[in-house]
């Protein structure tokens, strides 16, 4: 057929490798020719009109086009017209094995002793076969090798057959026509003969619309694409690479729905993401881009086909996105030169530049939920890139990572920027122009923040809130403070101190707390850029884990953990009124991995003091309040001793030099509770947790619930105003003391929580004072029922509470004793004469001992107590009768003012 070639008399010069790879190829098609094979080595049937001619050998399509370009090219496909590529390669490496074959062509190859098997596959080395996948539109089979550096692609001539059942192309052997009408563009499909030395244009227009600068399909465009869907995208990077026109009627085909939905269904997503990968590091990428959105390919190529996204994406963001990316590469005039010459300095930050613009239109986009339900849902951009286009996982990752980062790296720009501008508003505790700061948020983004930046400056760009001016001058100011800071390498900066060797020096168990502490290291190495001492950086990370010290880094390091540490922990889901559902949210606090997490929240809280607390408040509730709302006890009991220990550390004075002020009464812990509305937010969460109790939870976790949320009440009850603490007080008696204890079939059926709670009847009635005197009535009975217990000796540590809860209930209410003395005596009086029959039990003697010590010191405050009352005398008498009623009793007036 190569008569029909529209052959012009065009002279491709040859380089010295391509004229030596030429020579050695023409000398195996000589050598196949005069040794043919009775049979095709690779088992495919060649017909029989085929089979007959001589070996005739072409380069094709991309080698030849960039030729009469004057291009340089390193891959060249070669057509045979008679066998495939792998039977083609078996021969050439059979050829290269005879001897003397190989030091014709390769007389400066050292033999090394090689034989000759070995030679040959060092000159032509690794020959693959890659396997058609019609499926996918892969209809070509093709082997592979490289030979003087040029990668060799073998494929026989073919053409395309089709059946009636089916669309997908048959492959065939076929003419050199037949092969070139076949391909995707007409200057893809000139050949070069390798025999005759003559560029074949069997198609009539590759020279013409080589001249035009024009991109055609050889057939008729829409079949030519229904085929291979692919060539679209190899069109436009065509286009786009070459600055060609396409030609309307394949334009137009091109933007036929029909084919992008086969596109987007039939095409290997890696297939795809290598075509974009050329448009992108391209020549021409924004031309590439502008061809994608003209034909309205984007939903076809940014997608994840793999699942049903949330929503559509915003392709009005798509054309800014690449015009303003285009206009930062190009440097254009209205762009201040920092920002390209910072943030895009080589070629892979240009490329993930035009990623970023890519994937604008699904920055908004509602998250997916992770097949994981505690993992970290997907940002929709990340899925396109890692599903759509198949980008490596390095561009995914700065993807992610810019989509994580956007709030803090926007908001950290706005106020570098504005503290600049302005340094009257900077805030000292979060200076957004220090160096401490910047260079810590650049750490954390990591080794691709330039990208994570620039990819949020497109995003605020195409959004269009900011003006583009105001944009442009915040993000130059930013970036020109972290030069002038000399922090721009501050991810690779390493602190002074290794993790071992800081926490040898704290006499601490190494664990993830660490590295926290090595980010104060480095907070602290750039506030103080000459620092280079170790000593010194040790003990900043002492003064952080000390409690009280005068260093302002017990602060930071909190301030640090609680806004950057803690925060991903505690993740703010969804409100969710069903209870199943708000279970199932992600809370990655409870994982054992991260029980640092909560180490660290209670040390933070431990090294505040109270303005401190105040001012962080809005990182300290979130966590807090979570766990207490926590569906299992075990994260209640621990939220309320966090809660404890910051209603304690709020209650505690203030410096002196505060307290002199007269306007401290204003600025106060409890002022602040009634401010915020907190202390009734605390009183709704703590105060249900009362009946959490038997027998419907089981003992153990009432007991871990108790003994937190009683302090915790306790202590909110102090930071109360005087009009609402008594009442609230009384409320923790009625709801935490007497209805949990009058709940229990006798309170020694459950001893170990009864102790819990009587234990606290002390610390309550201590508040309480006199006022103590109202309950007496519920208290008192209570109380001497405990006593009376059979078995009570049995739960000594039930008794021990019970009976400093008696003598709490006297020190506090002694003028209205008289009045209960019987119930109380009662009570006393058995619970002496069974620590007298246990007496005579060597073995329980002991214990009975410490008992009716207690006892004894009980009476004589009741007796006291009495001896001040109008009933004395009547006292004196009942001690009397006792002593006489009941022989046991003898000895337990021993300490009384009566000489008995």
């Amino acid at each position: 057929m190569a008569s029909n070639a529209n052959s012009k008399s065009v002279q491709l010069e040859l380089t010295e490798v391509e004229s030596k790879l030429r020579q050695l190829l023409l000398d195996v098609a000589t050598y196949i020719d005069e040794a043919p094979s009775k049979e095709e080595i690779a088992g495919v049937q060649v017909p029989e009109e085929f089979a007959k001619e001589k070996v005739v050998l072409r380069w094709t399509g991309g080698w030849v086009r960039d030729k009469l370009l004057q291009v340089g090219s390193h891959d060249i496909d070669v057509a045979i017209n008679k066998m495939t590529g792998e039977h083609f390669g078996l021969k050439l490496q059979e050829y290269l094995e005879i001897p003397g074959n190989a030091e014709k062509h390769f007389p400066t190859e050292k033999s090394d002793g090689l034989s000759a098997h070995n030679k040959a596959k060092k000159i032509a080395p690794g020959l693959h076969k890659i396997a058609a996948n019609p499926e996918k539109s892969k209809n070509l089979e093709t082997a592979t090798t490289n030979i003087m550096g040029i990668d060799l692609d073998l494929v026989n001539l073919r053409k395309e057959t089709y059946n009636e059942l089916s669309r997908t192309p048959e492959m065939e052997f076929g003419t050199a026509e037949e092969d070139a009408m076949r391909r995707d563009a007409t200057i893809n499909a000139m050949f070069y003969n390798l025999h005759t030395c003559q560029v074949e244009d069997f198609t009539g227009r590759g020279h013409d619309d080589m001249a035009a600068r024009i991109i055609r399909t050889p057939l008729e465009p829409h079949q030519t694409f229904k085929d291979d869907p692919l060539r679209v995208l190899r069109l436009i990077r065509f286009a786009s690479r070459l600055d060609y026109t396409i030609e309307p009627e394949t334009a137009k085909a091109m933007g036929n729905t029909e084919i992008q939905e086969v596109l987007k269904i039939k095409i290997s997503r890696e297939r795809v993401g290598i075509e974009l990968e050329k448009m992108l590091k391209g020549p021409r990428p924004r031309m590439a881009l502008e061809f994608i959105d003209h034909f309205g390919l984007y939903r076809t190529v940014f997608t994840d086909p793999t699942r049903e996204l949330p929503t559509e994406p915003e392709t009005e963001y798509f054309q800014p996105a690449y015009d303003f990316v285009e206009s930062v590469i190009t440097k254009d005039d209205s762009i201040p030169p920092t920002i390209p010459d910072t943030l895009l300095r080589n070629n892979e930050e240009k490329y993930l530049a035009w990623v970023c613009a890519t994937l604008m239109s699904w920055v908004d986009a509602p998250t997916v939920p992770h097949q994981k339900p505690l993992q970290r849902p997907y940002f929709v951009a990340y899925l396109v890139a890692r599903e759509g286009f198949k980008a490596p996982n390095k561009v995914c990752d700065v993807v992610a990572a810019s989509l994580t980062n956007s709030e803090e790296i926007r908001n950290l720009v706005a106020q570098c920027a504005k503290g600049l501008r302005r340094p009257d508003t900077i805030n000292p505790t979060s200076d957004a122009t220090a160096r401490d700061t910047l260079g810590m948020a650049i750490r954390r983004w990591g080794s691709t923040w330039r990208t994570q930046v620039f990819f949020n400056l497109v995003y605020e760009t195409v959004l269009g809130r900011v003006s583009k001016d105001d944009l442009l001058r915040s993000y130059t100011a930013f970036l020109d403070r972290v030069t002038e800071l000399k922090i721009l390498d501050v991810d690779t900066f390493r602190p002074l101190l290794k993790g071992t060797d800081l926490a040898k020096a704290l006499n601490t168990k190494p664990g993830p707390w660490m590295k926290e502490a090595l980010d104060v290291v480095m907070a602290w190495q750039l506030r103080n850029p000459d620092a280079t001492d170790p000593v010194s950086a040790i003990e900043t990370v002492k003064a952080s884990r000390s409690a009280k010290n005068d260093s302002e880094l017990p602060s930071r390091l909190a301030s640090h953990f609680l806004q950057l540490t803690i925060p991903p922990s505690f993740p703010q889901n969804k409100p969710s009124s069903n209870a199943l559902e708000a279970s199932r949210q992600p809370a990655p606090w409870k994982d054992a991995g991260n029980q640092y997490v909560l180490d660290l929240l209670e040390w933070s809280i431990g090294a505040l003091d109270r303005k401190t607390i105040e001012a962080k408040w809005h990182f300290l509730m979130p966590p807090i309040l979570k766990m207490i709302d926590d569906m299992e006890v075990e994260w209640r009991a621990k939220g309320c001793h966090m809660l404890g220990l910051l209603l304690e550390t709020l209650n505690k004075p203030c410096t002196a030099a505060v307290q002199n002020k007269k306007n401290t009464a204003n600025q106060g812990p409890t002022n602040f509770l009634q401010r915020t509305g907190y202390h009734n937010v605390f009183a709704e969460s703590l105060m249900p947790l009362f009946t959490y109790i038997p027998s419907i939870t089981p003992e153990n976790d009432s007991v871990t619930l108790f003994q937190k949320v009683l302090p915790a009440v306790t202590s909110l009850a102090l930071l109360l105003p005087a009009d609402t603490k008594d009442g609230f007080l009384d409320s923790i008696l009625r709801d935490g003391i007497l209805s949990p204890l009058a709940h229990f079939p006798t309170p020694a059926s459950y001893p170990e929580l009864a102790t819990i709670i009587v234990s606290h009847v002390p610390v309550l009635l201590g508040y309480m004072g006199i006022d103590t005197v109202k309950h007496l009535p519920d208290l008192v009975p209570l109380l001497s029922t405990i006593l009376q217990e059979p078995f009570a000796l049995s739960h000594k540590p039930l008794l021990m509470s019970t009976l400093e809860a008696m003598q709490s209930v006297v020190l506090n209410a002694w003028p209205r004793i008289p009045a209960h003395r019987g119930a109380m005596m009662m009570g006393l009086c058995l619970l002496w004469g069974r620590c007298m029959e246990e007496g005579r039990n060597k073995a329980k003697a002991q214990d009975g001992e410490g008992v009716k010590l207690v006892v004894r010191e009980t009476v004589a405050m009741l007796d006291a107590a009495m001896q001040a009352s109008e009933e004395a005398e009547a006292w004196e008498r009942e001690k009397q009768d006792v002593v006489e009623t009941s022989p046991n009793c003898e000895g337990l007036f021993d300490w009384c003012s009566l000489g008995l």
